[in-house]
């Protein structure tokens, strides 16, 4: 198992899976109305990848992050996911490995938050909590308690507030243009203990 770039060759595996994952309707749902138009960030997307017995590449697992905005005030941040892994690896860690990985490269790269709808006992062991997001709106229905923040930077989400929109080059919601990469802040080097690392879970007995 190798953990690489998304490459444009990977397309076609990554919507399949992501399908199976959560279902052909995946499109209708909120945070996709926040990536229409605009592209991930390329740094921050992941495949995991296997073979087959035959030697054929096989997608097991990807990750991807949106960047968006945050209120009158364009604050910029990352919208993690969608993530999948293939069902025959659930429990393995390697979307926990994933979401590591790609948290590091993000606050190495100067990015100082990140937002994500998904189930808080899951992505807490990686920081990300409801309360970094008290002040912030979902443009439309989203299960609240799923909506989750993270600061990269610590503090960077103080004073956010407002609806989150999508990045359309400037900061702001936009519309039907093509958007402009995000550009983060100065690269810089992670301290040893400022590594995201998932803590263990431990099954119910």
């Amino acid at each position: 198992m190798i953990i690489t770039p998304e490459l444009p060759r990977h397309a076609a595996a990554i919507e399949s899976l992501l399908d199976t994952a959560f279902g052909p309707d995946r499109l209708s749902k909120t945070a996709y109305r926040l990536r229409d138009g605009v592209a991930p960030i390329p740094e921050l997307c992941l495949v995991a990848l296997g073979h087959d017995d035959l030697g054929n590449e096989v997608l097991k697992g990807t990750i991807r992050y949106w960047p968006v905005s945050i209120g009158e005030g364009k604050v910029p941040a990352l919208l993690l996911g969608p993530i999948a892994v293939d069902p025959a690896l659930q429990g393995s860690g390697l979307g926990s490995r994933l979401i590591r990985m790609t948290l590091n490269k993000a606050a190495a790269a100067g990015h100082r938050t990140a937002l994500l709808v998904g189930d808080a006992p899951y992505y807490q062991r990686f920081g990300f909590t409801r309360d970094l997001t008290q002040a912030l709106q979902f443009p439309g229905p989203v299960d609240l308690n799923r909506f989750l923040g993270l600061e990269l930077v610590p503090g960077a989400l103080d004073g956010a507030s407002g609806m989150v929109g999508r990045w359309n080059g400037n900061g702001g919601s936009g519309g039907g243009e093509a958007a402009a990469p995000m550009v983060p802040a100065s690269p810089k080097a992670l301290p040893a203990g400022g590594l995201w690392h998932a803590l263990p879970v431990h099954a119910p007995a």
